[in-house]
């Protein structure tokens, strides 16, 4: 095998280390970059990306390799958190992981690789590539629970070609095992959730330091005031947990949002009518390789780890689609993503714009409230 030189991007999970440690047990030139996104101090005072970067450094140590870290929380802040922050307050439900990962890990991470000298990057993510006709394609991750192709869509074919995907092949169970095997310090550390380089903590919390919301009102379809809500931008389409509501019969559900009117839309049942649509309309597309001849059909997510359902892509105008699904799908997300695939092929993908026509807007376009 050809020997090359590798930077491998190293968050302090056993994800990225099993990947770092895989490549240099081939006889690779590997090199560990760690990325310093964010700034922020936990309750004791200790920097989150300071605890990380301890677990890169001790595996590096032990594989051997040299280690770096870069800071990109500038380039974060502009590319990524503040249209995270903009679409909050537009009443969508973001994705930052999305938007990092083509703004960040595979744009200006890629860069420095390339300027280090790097023949190719190699991330820890479930995914795989392979060249067909000469281009290179996104395909899933073997392990369909770990699968992150959904996240990767919006990275264009040039970068995918440089990229390497250590562990794509493996299942999660196996990717423990040998670090396990390897002793590698992380071979039991917990796998990082929450919002990309943010991590997992208080959503409401941590949003109201950078958005002031006045609470308002929650309604019902037919207008009736049955609660106050926090904030519009704390609540997303099909969320049951955290309303405040209770009462004899079923749960309710947030079914609409209005950032015009500071109101959000409740009924009670998880499967009320409000909550389906058949179609949706998407922004912002990007496609890993050729746009598809329209009317296509294809399989599609509109969330991470949902099962691909059939669809068809049909054009809207200049600049949106329009998604026309077999079955109607829950709680479509203005703001989240829909990921086209053909089979383990992960064609591209775009923002939700809107959904519907749905009971909630041919309601709500009809009433005074």
């Amino acid at each position: 095998m050809k020997k090359h030189k590798i930077v491998v991007g190293m968050s302090g999970g056993v994800d990225s280390s099993v990947s770092a440690y895989l490549l240099k047990q081939q006889g690779h030139d590997v090199t560990g970059f760690f990325m310093k996104n964010w700034e922020e101090a936990d309750v004791q005072g200790v920097c989150m990306s300071t605890r990380d970067y301890e677990d890169v450094s001790a595996v590096c140590s032990q594989i051997g390799i040299p280690y770096y870290s870069v800071n990109f929380v500038k380039e974060y802040r502009e590319a990524v958190f503040e249209k995270f922050l903009d679409d909050c307050k537009a009443g969508l439900t973001p994705n930052p992981d999305v938007l990092c990962n083509r703004e960040i890990k595979f744009k200006v991470f890629m860069n420095k690789a390339m300027e280090f000298g790097a023949d190719f990057l190699a991330t820890g993510h479930y995914c795989r590539t392979q060249v067909y006709n000469d281009k290179t394609c996104l395909l899933k991750g073997t392990d369909p629970n770990k699968d992150q192709s959904y996240f990767l869509h919006a990275v264009n074919q040039s970068a995918l070609a440089k990229t390497l995907f250590p562990i794509g092949h493996l299942l999660k169970s196996q990717v423990r095992a040998i670090a396990r095997e390897a002793s590698l310090a992380t071979s039991e550390k917990k796998d990082s959730t929450g919002l990309c380089f943010i991590g997992e903590r208080n959503f409401k919390q941590f949003l109201s330091q950078f958005i002031g919301f006045q609470s308002g009102p929650l309604l019902t379809l037919d207008g009736r005031i049955v609660g106050q809500h926090d904030g519009y931008a704390y609540y997303t389409i099909g969320q049951r947990k955290g309303i405040g509501l209770g009462g004899e019969g079923e749960a309710w559900f947030v079914v609409g949002k209005d950032p015009a009117r500071n109101a959000v839309y409740v009924e009670r049942g998880e499967k009320h009518p409000a909550l389906y649509f058949d179609e949706l309309i998407a922004q912002e597309l990007t496609w890993i390789n050729e746009p598809p001849s329209l009317p296509h059909r294809c399989f599609a997510k509109i969330r991470y780890r949902q099962k691909d359902v059939p669809c068809e892509i049909l054009l809207n105008d200049d600049t949106t689609l329009r998604i026309a699904f077999n079955d109607p799908q829950r709680a479509v997300t203005p703001g989240q993503s829909i990921v086209f695939y053909d089979g383990d092929i992960t064609l591209g993908g775009g923002v939700i714009r809107q959904a519907g026509p749905s009971y909630f807007e041919r309601v709500s376009t009809k009433s005074n409230f």
